[in-house]
């Protein structure tokens, strides 16, 4: 079943004078048949679960319901736009695109616009994207507009008209291309049919293009600036960066030195001749524009300026998204280009000039009010949805602030077929084109677009108010464009010589990633032992609750001010208890396993583009599900100490797969050796801890606190396997200080960092032998001296009469024994601070310090 448009609305779908298709849609169901009409539903799914496979996502801030990312919605059906169509709308985006980098050229250079009056003032130095930092200044090739897009809108009358334009940094090629890949795929035949126009050329333009503006020429390097992964858009910012093969990077990976833009490398500053940016211009540079902008580049305009550096686009021309603009663009072009608009704009009048509020006021009824510059707090509104009292309010809204508001005539928007799962539906559809410069100052019309559908049964369309998507398709007459980016590509054998860069913000993210995974392992498994050991049949001694509570505290898994643990069975130990699991999933206000399972997604969340889908699952996996768990614990003691048990049970099962993933599903370059560098930092930092002080505690000279600690290196079976009953200082420390075919062992945790750093730092061998020679060499270490251990001499056990002291009785100080196991120990904890801080001055932030001072 076919619903009709709805009235006053042109039906992209079928002629209402014969009720019969249009020639191009009944080309398209031909190619489809019959068999293929029936499938629909079939390719529905399939299509939603490859965007899901794909991770196809679109951030709304708003969207409760689903969070803060949801799913990419697409439909099934793409609006097909014919060649006599398209030709007219490409000669119109053309010549708007000329229009308006002339416009900026002439803003940011004479001002004879402001000064003929053929734009007001107010309309220009007053709007938030006027940069007066860019005054004078004239960006390589003379070229503002790399990417320029145009909103369009087909009325009643079958014309195109231009709604609105985005030229600061526009959104929707990377979607565009997402949705032209999935649903060329649902509908092969017809998409070959119909001899569709190919896209990948346009793409391939446009990196051309800026190449022909850099400097560097054919040898520059382009980068993709992002504001990072909590951007609405993010997914195609990493999706068009790997498309385009650009490194995707944000402002922390670049730094500006000498009038000259680099990417901070783990190998070093490279320099940088090209960004696209997807960065608001406010946030470029904190030097010239907002200070407090933590996303931006500093003194990013002065390498433009000095000509090292193509921007794209140029900062400054998000004054020209400026909806007022629309309305004295058709003067500006017959002054400035000697021609007529080709492609007209919607009516629009800007409320600053006395007549054109005067002549609106009355007709509020029948149009769009909207916000006259971009980020405003006001909304878009038809004034159709407006009662008569709050047309009344703002009419007078609008006379006391008249340059905020700009009002546009109504158009009915075109409604193109959408699919419902059991029929075809009309929906109201804009369309977004894009003009791509290819050189200095030439564009081409990339041939398709980003058309957005309106939510059923309303007429706006917007992705923020839960509108889709549908691609586009632009048949030609001619020959279909066969250009790939795969055949300019470098050869295969060029590719496996070459190395992808990891910047300085992927190798830190990694090295964090590494360190939170292996932290949060180790925090689960602490606070199992601690919670086991609290119910366990046997009461635990002196020595195990001090040495517990220590690395409670230490490893944050109870807040500073929660009383130590004292003898067993007091008032004082069920309040340790309590705080201890009410901590657990507490991600703001304390520092235990949740707040590192937080800290893991979000390291995580920073590196998606290196992680694989599964990988990324888990973590948001481990996260939610603890949390939803811990949530659910009862005030009963003993019950919410054995859920708290349950869920951490589950916690450590997931963990184990993300160690897996991160293991055998990773390919080990540097930034892979910098996780694996940053998981063995975390562990011989925190094992070496708590080893120590449980010899200062005395705790291992107890049964209990001995599997406490052999628990914690995660070595229990290992241990028992080798020495079966034997709990003694030798069998301890052989197997977990010295065995080097044990990876919890400190011995084999220090031989993986030597390999991983002599790896790392091939490139610098000195550096490499001093980052070595800085962590302790097992090598010298001897079992007997560590152990204290002598022939004659029992092993160092504790006494029958320490084991059998009651918990409540104070032991003596501890015997200045082992003071060189503890020495060991404590250098071993040292050395993975002094290695964390070298490695983060050298690949993070390229401090500019001598190798030597980095470990001093």
């Amino acid at each position: 079943m076919v619903l009709d448009a709805a009235d006053g609305h042109l039906d992209e779908l079928r002629d209402p004078a014969t009720e019969a298709l249009r020639p191009h849609w009944a080309q398209f169901f031909s190619h489809v048949g019959a068999d293929g009409i029936g499938e629909l539903n079939r390719r529905a799914q399939s299509l939603a679960r490859q965007l899901r496979d794909n991770g196809v996502t679109y951030n709304v801030y708003a969207d409760a319901a689903h969070g803060v990312q949801r799913p990419w919605s697409l439909d099934l059906f793409p609006m097909v736009v014919t060649p006599a169509c398209w030709a007219e709308i490409e000669a119109g985006v053309l010549q708007r695109t000329r229009l308006l980098n002339t416009m900026l050229a002439d803003i940011y250079g004479e001002q004879t616009l402001l000064k003929r009056a053929m734009l007001p003032p107010a309309l220009v130095l007053g709007n938030p994207g006027y940069l007066r930092a860019m005054h004078g200044v004239k960006p390589l090739g003379d070229t503002w507009l790399n990417v320029a897009a145009f909103d369009l809108a087909r009325g009643p009358d079958g014309d195109w008209r231009v709604v609105s334009q985005r030229t600061q940094a526009p959104s929707g090629l990377g979607y565009l291309l997402e949705n032209r890949i999935a649903i060329a795929r649902q509908f092969p035949k017809a998409f070959a049919g119909m001899k569709v126009q190919r896209l990948a050329a346009s793409y391939q333009a446009l990196v051309n293009g800026i190449k022909a503006i850099a400097t560097n020429g054919e040898q520059a390097r382009i980068a993709l600036l992002t504001p990072g992964p909590y951007n609405e858009t993010y997914f195609e910012h990493a999706y068009l960066a790997r498309y385009l093969g650009l490194t995707l990077v944000e402002g922390s990976d670049l730094t500006v030195r000498d009038q000259r833009l680099f990417l901070k490398t783990l190998t070093g500053l490279e320099p940088v001749d090209g960004l696209i940016k997807r960065l608001d211009d406010e946030w470029l540079d904190p030097l010239e524009l907002r200070s407090d902008s933590a996303l931006g580049v500093p003194g990013l305009l002065q390498v433009m300026r000095a000509g090292n550096v193509v921007l794209a686009n140029a900062p400054g021309s998000a004054l020209l998204e400026s909806s007022a603009l629309l309305g004295f663009l058709p003067a500006i072009c017959r002054d400035m280009l000697g021609e007529e608009l080709l492609l007209p704009a919607l009516p629009t009048w800007w409320c600053g000039e006395q007549a054109a509020l005067q002549r609106v006021l009355p007709q509020l009824r029948h149009g769009v009010l909207k916000p006259t510059y971009p980020h405003s707090p006001l909304a878009t509104v038809m004034g159709q949805s407006l009662s008569k009292d709050q047309l009344d309010r703002m009419a007078g809204r609008m006379l006391q602030q008249p340059d905020d508001f700009t009002v546009q005539s109504y158009l009915p928007l075109s409604q193109t077929p959408t699919w419902t799962g059991d029929h075809i539906a009309p929906r109201s559809a804009m369309l977004r084109v894009y003009a791509l410069a290819d050189g200095p100052q030439s564009w081409r019309v990339l041939p398709g677009g980003l058309v957005r559908l309106a939510p059923r049964g309303q007429l706006m369309a917007s992705m923020q108010h839960g509108g889709s998507s549908a691609d586009c398709w632009v048949m030609t007459d001619g020959e279909v464009d066969r250009t790939s980016l795969l055949q300019s590509a470098p050869t295969t054998l060029a590719l496996s010589q070459a190395r992808r860069p990891v910047t300085s913000r992927a190798a830190e993210n990694l090295f964090w990633l590494g360190r939170y995974t292996e932290r949060t392992e180790n925090s689960v498994r602490l606070a199992q032992i601690i919670l086991r050991n609290l119910h366990a049949e046997e009461q635990s001694s002196h020595a195990l609750l001090s040495w517990m509570s220590l690395q409670a505290h230490t490893q944050s898994l109870v807040l500073a001010n929660v009383p130590a643990l004292p003898a067993a069975g007091t008032q004082a130990q069920r309040v340790f208890e309590r705080s201890l699991i009410a901590a657990l999933a507490d991600a703001e206000g304390a520092y235990s396993v949740g707040f590192n399972l937080r800290a893991l997604r979000l390291a995580s969340a920073n590196v998606r583009e290196r992680l694989s889908q599964e990988q990324r699952n888990l973590v948001e996996r481990a996260e939610s599900e603890f949390a939803d768990q811990c949530g659910q614990l009862g005030p009963d003691t003993e019950s919410a100490a054995q859920e708290a048990l349950n869920a951490l049970e589950e916690a450590s099962e997931t963990l184990a797969g993300i160690t897996g993933a991160q293991t055998d599903r990773m390919v080990r370059d540097n930034g892979w050796r910098l996780l694996s560098i940053g998981r063995h930092i975390e562990r011989l930092a925190t094992l070496a801890l708590a080893m120590r002080q449980a010899f200062e505690t005395r705790s291992v000279h107890d049964q209990a606190g001995f599997e406490a600690l052999v628990a914690l290196f995660d070595s229990t079976i290992t241990f028992h396997a080798h020495y079966q009953q034997r709990r003694d200082a030798v069998a301890l420390l052989d197997l977990l200080m010295l065995n080097r075919d044990n990876p919890r062992s400190l011995a084999w945790v220090l031989d993986t960092l030597r390999a991983r750093l002599r790896k790392l730092e091939h490139g610098d061998p000195e550096f490499a032998a001093l980052l070595v020679n800085s962590l302790p060499d097992p090598a010298t270490w001897d079992l007997a001296a560590l152990s204290e251990h002598d022939a004659a001499t029992p092993s160092a056990a504790a006494s029958p009469a320490e084991q059998d002291a009651p918990a409540t009785e104070a032991l003596p100080p501890a015997p200045p024994r082992y003071a060189l196991l503890l020495g060991v120990l404590t250098q071993c904890e040292a050395s993975a601070k002094s290695l964390s801080n070298a490695l983060s001055q050298r690949h993070f932030s390229h401090a500019e310090t001598s190798s030597r001072s980095l470990l001093t």
